[in-house]
């Protein structure tokens, strides 16, 4: 009897391991070069023990096969994916080719009918459907409405700067989070633009929209778990699919929707703000009410979490680097003093706060990386007499963090250095041009939400350059280093930062 239960243990062990390592020989046979996968974490070991931020293993990847090849296969734990490592190839796959790589990756991941708002989100669509609902909310970011909105942006720096105020006279040296400084601003932005109610960070309202927020970017451990599970075994999702967003965050997303609409219509306010457009969206296409409530959420999504790294970066960049601030703070000045009040256009004037938030955007992409799936089998060059040929599912990394800190692209590439920038030497154009400036990714897919963020990150930079000196504070870890376990783009232990009025 013993004997017998030792064989069937010892035959699912060698079943288990077969299973694990099915796949490892995969690129081999595709002649595709790469490094060897280690047993069970593939050769991100970090998705499993998050050790270090996966972009750290991304980059020792790129870095020791780019001198040797344009594109290498690697695993993710047992699932073979590809890696680009030249931009002229990268650029191919988002622009030239992009009707052959136009899902993103985890589109296969979300299904709309278990997960409504993620599911409807453009960035998780495919084919015709993708192209109808992003030909939708397209619209909603014209220059034309961002600078109506201005002024509601303008009204939350206002109260950013009083509540600093009071808070440093509190604790002068206890220091600011600048990661969630920056988020409580950008929920008030987008709560206000989106909702049209004031979510209360600074004046000390509700702060339900910032916690629901938050939720949306920290997905719980049976998220984890699961995701987790669907990398080992992937027929789990042909049995059962989880949301991403707890049905109470949906909840109450939903609700503030119908209460932001009755309260619009109830009150006859017309203000050209986003739920202006999705009202008049709404009278054209007679959308139901989750796809209303997917439409809000992607702008709460485009305009909240992204922007508030790229702001809080930045913040802590020119806290460290008082040349540049000074500079930044006496063009503010001066285009002031010029123009008298701050408005979209005003800011829009300002060559080296463009710089400068580009530099920061370089140095910290919020996602350092994008993932892309093959839907049309095609060939790609990977460089001269090399060609390569893509099947339909594989995904394609692009490690946009890499391109920005290559010294083959940037000279001194860790350095912040917003000259760089200048537009005397093109500014980002250059880089564009080659493929090595993706903070927003690129082609008919790039970030929606592109114009809006870039706005909202500006305002609030001029207005605290403007009144405070910024300093590093001593609770802040350096040098920096990403936090292993998030997926974008965060300080581990936080960003600290002084702030002292000026």
């Amino acid at each position: 009897m013993i004997q017998i239960i030792v064989c069937i243990i010892g035959g699912l062990i060698v079943a288990g391991y077969v299973y694990l390592t099915w796949h490892h020989d995969h690129w081999k046979k595709r002649r595709i070069p790469g490094p060897s996968a280690r047993f069970l974490l593939g050769n991100l070991p970090s998705v499993v023990t998050q050790k270090r931020n996966m972009t750290y293993e991304i980059d020792d990847l790129y870095r020791e096969f780019k001198d040797r090849h344009g594109l290498i296969g690697y695993f993710s734990m047992r699932s073979p994916s590809l890696m680009v490592l030249q931009p002229d190839l990268a650029k191919d796959i988002l622009i030239k080719n992009f009707k052959s790589f136009s899902e993103n990756q985890f589109s296969d991941m979300i299904d709309k009918n278990v997960d409504p708002i993620f599911g409807r989100n453009p960035f998780m669509l495919k084919g015709n459907e993708w192209k109808e609902k992003r030909a939708e909310i397209t619209p909603a970011f014209t220059t034309s409405r961002i600078k109506t909105m201005y002024p509601i942006v303008d009204d939350v720096c206002a109260n950013m700067k009083k509540y600093l105020i009071k808070e440093i006279e509190k604790n002068p040296t206890n220091g600011f989070e600048v990661k969630e400084l920056s988020a409580m601003y950008t929920t008030d932005v987008v709560s206000n633009c989106i909702f049209g109610v004031d979510a209360g960070s600074f004046t000390g309202g509700d702060a339900t929209i910032r916690k629901m927020g938050k939720e949306l970017f920290t997905p719980n451990w049976k998220i984890m778990v699961y995701f987790l599970a669907l990398e080992l075994f992937p027929f789990i999702y042909n049995v059962y699919q989880m949301p991403f967003v707890p049905k109470r965050v949906e909840q109450f997303f939903v609700n503030l929707m119908k209460d932001a609409i009755a309260l619009r219509r109830e009150k006859n306010i017309n203000r050209f703000d986003y739920l202006h457009y999705l009202l008049e969206l709404n009278e054209k296409k007679n959308l139901n009410e989750l796809d209303m409530v997917a439409h809000a959420v992607t702008f709460f999504i485009d305009g909240f979490e992204t922007s508030s790294i790229a702001l809080a970066f930045t913040l802590y960049e020119l806290a460290r680097h008082k040349s540049a601030q000074e500079k930044l703070r006496k063009e503010i000045r001066e285009t002031l003093s010029k123009h008298g009040t701050i408005t979209h256009d005003v800011v829009s004037e300002m060559p080296y706060l463009d710089q400068v938030l580009n530099e920061s955007l370089r140095l910290f992409p919020p996602a350092a990386f994008m993932g892309k799936v093959c839907t049309e089998k095609t060939e790609v060059k990977v460089k001269e007499g090399d060609y390569h040929t893509i099947d339909v599912g594989d995904e394609v990394l692009i490690p946009a963090y890499s391109f920005h800190r290559d010294p083959e692209f940037y000279e001194n590439p860790d350095e912040f250095n917003p000259e760089r920038f200048n537009p005397e030497n093109g500014g980002i154009k250059n880089f564009r041009e080659k493929g090595v400036f993706l903070p927003f990714g690129d082609g008919p897919r790039i970030c929606l939400g592109q114009r809006f963020a870039q706005a909202q990150v500006k305002a609030a930079l001029v207005s605290l350059i403007q009144n405070f000196e910024v300093d590093v504070n001593s609770k802040t870890q350096e040098p920096i280093v990403l936090d292993p376990k998030e997926f974008l783009a965060y300080a581990k232990g936080g960003l600290w930062l002084d702030f002292q009025e000026i």
